[in-house]
């Protein structure tokens, strides 16, 4: 049967697989590339899997991936593909590896939390980055000079990132619009049962009023503010008034749709944000009590006792477990 794709050079792909990484982004990722070879009916993608010793690597979920070897320099691009606990992938090695595959000109892409590993090579420079929303204020703290978006995926010439998921999907398909046209990539969405290309400037959570469960403006312009100021907290009263209700008023609409008042409510965001820095980053307990606005490291320890039932202490394992730089 002939092809309605017209041939064009192939492109090379390697896959960094990291301990850990996301199963679902590095699937959704790579499987576009099968799906566009099968409908231009020749192989205009290749690509390879590689791990930082050429074993086979286990996924977040469990699941054990094997590689073809270790990482290829002459690959056309790479992707760095990580999850929950991306310092397990950086190495000496790897980011040797890397500068030296930048300045061949090879691209270099990351999946969910990746865009750690090109941080710490330094190979973002001012190009702007994304990764898993949950992730972006713990590396917003590592690394305060690169430019950092919610973005669904962020696409430069020589540097991609993406926020892992479903958003591989989207990412995957710019790229093979970029290369082997619209026509292509239209194509392969709809293998997918993928009825619309979502734009790099899309979002990756839910609207606001989605995720609280209310369309109440006057809660969801209350709790855009709370989640906006987690360093320096607002008090009930100016966010009440700026609301247009009084803090009696926001008490009881917090009251009758969360079963919780403001407050609490407003602390509890704070504590899950303290959570992801002490997770992942290694910031000294009193920064984290600071960044998250608690007044010390007491205080952030009762609340957090509190509400998760373990000190902070007890998030600090898989970092203290997995060093930062190893050989």
């Amino acid at each position: 049967m002939h092809s309605a794709f017209a041939p064009l050079p192939q492109e090379t792909y390697c896959f960094y697989l990291v301990p850990g990484f996301s199963a679902m982004g590095f699937v959704a990722a790579m499987e576009p590339l099968r799906v566009a070879n099968r409908l231009a009916q020749r192989p205009i993608f290749a690509w390879r899997l590689c791990s930082a010793d050429g074993q086979p690597v286990e996924a977040s979920c469990g699941m054990k991936i094997a590689v073809d070897g270790l990482l290829d320099e002459q690959t056309s691009a790479v992707i760095l593909c990580a999850g929950f606990e991306p310092r397990r992938g950086i190495t000496r090695t790897l980011t040797a590896a890397l500068r030296r595959m930048a300045r061949r000109g090879v691209a270099l892409g990351a999946l969910d939390t990746g865009a750690y590993l090109l941080a710490d090579a330094g190979l973002i420079g001012n190009q702007a980055v994304t990764l898993h929303w949950e992730a972006v204020p713990a590396f917003r703290e590592d690394y305060p000079e690169v430019r950092v978006t919610e973005d669904l995926f962020c696409m430069g010439d020589r540097l991609f990132t993406c926020a892992g998921g479903t958003a591989a999907i989207d990412m995957m398909l710019e790229r093979i619009a970029r290369r082997q046209g619209p026509t292509l990539a239209r194509a392969v969405s709809e293998q997918f049962i993928h009825t619309r290309i979502r734009p790099h400037e899309e979002g990756q959570r839910a609207d606001l009023a989605v995720r609280i469960g209310t369309r109440d403006p006057r809660l969801v312009a209350v709790i855009a503010q709370m989640e906006a100021e987690i360093e320096n907290p607002l008090r009930l009263e100016d966010m009440a008034a700026g609301a247009g209700i009084t803090r009696r008023q926001l008490e009881r609409l917090f009251m009758a749709q969360f079963g919780e008042g403001p407050a609490a409510y407003y602390r509890n965001i704070r504590l899950d944000r303290a959570r992801s820095f002490l997770a992942d980053t290694s910031l000294p307990l009193i920064e984290v009590a600071v960044a998250t606005g608690f007044s010390s490291k007491s205080a952030l320890a009762r609340a957090y006792v509190q509400k998760f039932g373990r000190p902070p202490g007890a998030e600090r394992g898989r970092w203290k477990s997995h060093p930062a730089r190893a050989a």
